[in-house]
């Protein structure tokens, strides 16, 4: 008589093989779909369209998680497919992706992503060559954060905005888990704590209470300072898990952010010569920077045309113009697209009264 702790051996052996059969099989219909891409890759080829659409690729997603049966849960579907286009599409052309390095920051894991994997990456130095390495034609699409849940709207980026040709054709947001690394795994002997400004005003409160006597010394990214305490027993950085594994070092303290749930939000830029700007995908995001006059109820006047062809909108924030006259730039986003009439005909009017006016993009968003 066979024991009977063999059978549930028996059943597992038996689902693993049937599972290496159900692998085979959508490797095949993996490679039956990269062919076809190829052939879309051809067709565009003759047309002089473009790679990258980002509208098909949000409805695509969106379709595949709408008619998701389950088990497998639908925001397990964006991550799955987003690879697998990115995989297709490299077999068309290479996509290169620019974003402030080395490796290992969150803006190159906000990227792979958006993007997916199958890139060629294009680490910069800062914010300024990231856009840079996009308007010159270096990099396809240049990818630079423009929000946090904690610190607010990141400046360097917005005041970038308002000069670049760049068009912003994307976004993604990213949960940000800052991390304490360093060479030894203990606390003891830290004499200067490096990471970017707005990781170290993330993590203020935990820095005051663990490490109050440490310098806090700002680098240009979270990566560069995990690459200096890869180099000096002294320093710790704050930064990825991604980023420790990519210098060596210990996760002395995990999840050390103030606030639990710190998100980032993503801009994905292109130039408008050569990636057109994306249609309408029935949920889209419009990016505006505006200006009116400095006297009694400009900024109300501009708020009217929304109001008045019901068109919401979901951030306003304002920064100096830098003109000496205490006035202000206004980054506006709106929900909807300008294919919309009652979205066209709102910033129509509101063009009308603003002293300067910019459309930075119109993009479709994860709604689920």
């Amino acid at each position: 008589m066979a024991d009977s702790t063999t059978a549930p051996q028996h059943d597992l052996l038996a689902l693993r093989t049937r599972i290496d059969a159900l692998d085979r099989e959508l490797l095949a219909l993996l490679n039956r779909r990269a062919a076809l891409a190829q052939e879309v890759g051809e067709v565009k080829k003759k047309e002089g369209s473009v790679a990258f659409r980002p509208e098909r690729e949000a409805q695509v997603i969106d379709g595949l998680k709408a008619a998701n049966p389950g088990p497998l849960k639908s925001a397990s579907v964006a991550p799955i497919w987003r690879e697998i286009m990115s995989a297709c599409r490299a077999l068309e052309t290479p996509t290169r992706v620019a974003y402030l390095g080395p490796a290992g920051t969150f803006s190159e894991e906000a990227a792979l992503g958006f993007f997916g994997s199958s890139i060629v990456r294009v680490p910069c130095a800062n914010f300024d060559e990231v856009l840079h390495n996009t308007v010159a034609g270096s990099a396809d699409f240049g990818v630079v954060p423009v929000e946090n849940s904690t610190e607010g709207v990141v400046t360097r980026s917005l005041d970038l905005f308002l000069t670049t040709p760049l068009f912003i054709i994307g976004e993604t947001s990213l949960l940000v888990r800052h991390n304490l690394l360093r060479r030894e795994n203990t606390l003891a002997g830290i004499g200067a704590v490096c990471a970017h400004p707005q990781a170290l005003a993330q993590c203020h409160g935990w820095l005051s209470l663990h490490l109050p006597d440490a310098e806090r010394r700002p680098v240009s990214s979270n990566a560069e300072g995990a690459r200096l305490a890869a180099g000096d027993v002294s320093i710790a950085a704050i930064a990825s898990e991604r980023a420790g594994s990519e210098f060596g070092l210990h996760v002395v303290a995990p999840a050390i952010q103030d606030e639990a749930h710190n998100r980032t939000r993503f801009a994905i830029l292109a130039h408008p010569d050569r990636q057109p700007r994306p249609a309408a995908s029935g949920h889209d995001c419009t990016s505006l920077v505006v200006s009116v006059a400095n006297k009694p109820g400009a900024v109300h006047d501009m708020l009217v045309p929304l109001k008045k062809h019901g068109v919401s909108m979901s951030r306003f924030e304002s920064r100096p113009a830098r003109s000496g006259q205490w006035e202000y730039y206004f980054y506006i986003d709106l929900q909807g697209h300008p294919d919309q009439p009652h979205v066209a005909a709102a910033m129509q009017e509101l063009r009308a009264v603003c002293a300067f006016f910019k459309l930075l993009g119109t993009y479709p968003i994860d709604v689920h």
